[in-house]
């Protein structure tokens, strides 16, 4: 039978290959150090555990919330741009909440996209980015750049060379895989460029606090003006431990947080307003939370750069996010990171995610993520270097077990 129309637009989901085989490994009895996924190992904080405990007893909490957030969520919300950015934004037009930036993402590119499109974005990022506005009939024209001197040029290249006109630019800093950070200079170039093209901006903002060198990352909506074209999407997973809470915000711009807000009254009832209170609760403390947190990760980057590079691979150490955006070692980058990650499973037990899942200019690095804790990670460095050495030893014989099957 023929497969539905938007199911046919969707390429094959690579990161499947990686999971059939980790579940592979596992059933015959391996231990898989598992670094793929960005899913926070970290406990929520107990004070936030325990507001959700409390709030849930009360009956009149277990109807029907609200799909755009409740009142003290979103003020919430726009209090803590205000304390972290220096940006005022209105809780009432400016803030809506979503069931994580994913889906925030996804129902954004529901509520602006007409048949064809054409939206510019990062190549290689994080899947939504494209996938979300391709579901939604748009046309991807890929951005394989970083935030430098050579961004606008390669954005001007992309109008020039789009028809229609590209509707909007997605921005991805700190990113998602790459770690790359964006200045406030280079947000400010954006910012200009957009409202000269008349172009919207899609900033998704999910690892601000993760960062490692001081230097805490700025929000697009920080330049003057930015808000007439700009909205954030922003996302409690890892900065408080919550990725299966599904708690996130788009702020910014009030007609595209209108658009967004009315497509997901047909959507969705919200999150579950123990949920949302807990939340609230979250973004009105101290911040102490979120300082062990980034404590946490930049502890573990420091092991894994230092171990992973003792081992024989060197990594670049990320500024920001969860993640390492990990190069492949020279003899296995022809076989591409879908392969080199297959290798890894099946003569290393350790799991990464393939570049080339976050789009084909990504196909020469794996993603590393700070997911396991720094026993486990010195314990992956260990496993890879016996496989690097042995590999070095018979390197015609270390191909994917899975390429005979």
């Amino acid at each position: 039978m023929e497969e539905f129309h938007k199911v046919r637009r969707l390429p094959p989901y690579v990161f499947e290959q990686v999971n059939r085989l980790k579940a592979s490994a596992r059933s015959r009895g391996a231990d898989i150090i598992d670094l793929g996924m960005g899913n926070p190992d970290l406990p929520t904080p107990k004070a936030i555990v325990d507001k959700l405990c409390e709030v849930v007893r009360d009956p009149r909490t277990h109807r029907y919330s609200s799909s755009r957030g409740i009142p003290g969520l979103r003020r919430a919300q726009a209090a803590y741009y205000q304390r972290r950015f220096g940006v005022k934004l209105n809780p009432d037009t400016q803030v809506v909440a979503t069931l994580g930036s994913k889906e925030g993402f996804a129902n954004m590119a529901q509520a602006i996209t007409a048949p064809g499109d054409v939206i510019l974005c990062p190549n290689p990022t994080y899947p939504i980015h494209a996938f979300g506005f391709i579901m939604s009939g748009g046309v991807i024209r890929s951005l394989q750049v970083e935030p430098d001197d050579g961004f606008i040029p390669a954005v001007e290249r992309g109008i020039r060379h789009s028809i229609p006109k590209p509707l909007a630019l997605i921005l991805n800093y700190p990113s998602n895989p790459t770690a790359l950070v964006a200045s406030l200079d280079f947000y400010k170039d954006v910012v200009a460029f957009a409202k000269k093209n008349d172009i919207i901006i899609l900033s998704d903002l999910a690892y601000s606090e993760i960062y490692f060198d001081g230097n805490p990352p700025p929000s697009v909506l920080q330049v003057p003006g930015a808000i007439d074209v700009c909205v954030e999407f922003t996302s409690m997973s890892k900065t408080f431990s919550m990725p299966g809470w599904r708690m996130g915000f788009a702020v910014g711009n009030e007609r595209l947080i209108s658009a967004l807000t009315r497509v997901k009254s047909y959507l969705d009832y919200g999150a579950f307003t123990p949920i949302q209170v807990a939340a609230a609760h979250a973004l009105n403390g101290d911040g102490a939370d979120i300082a062990e947190v980034r404590d946490i990760y930049h502890k573990r980057r420091d092991v894994m750069v230092d171990s992973f590079g003792r081992a024989g691979w060197t990594i670049p150490a990320p500024a920001a996010s969860m993640f390492a955006w990990a190069p492949i070692p020279e003899p296995f980058k022809h076989l591409g990171s879908l392969e080199f990650s297959k290798l890894l499973i099946e003569h290393a037990d350790v799991a990464v995610a393939p570049g080339v899942g976050f789009g084909e200019h990504g196909d020469d690095f794996v993603r590393v993520a700070l997911v396991e804790n720094e026993h486990r990670i010195r314990q992956a460095a260990r496993n890879i270097k016996r496989f690097l050495s042995s590999s070095a030893k018979q390197p015609n014989n270390v191909v994917p077990l899975s390429a005979h099957r």
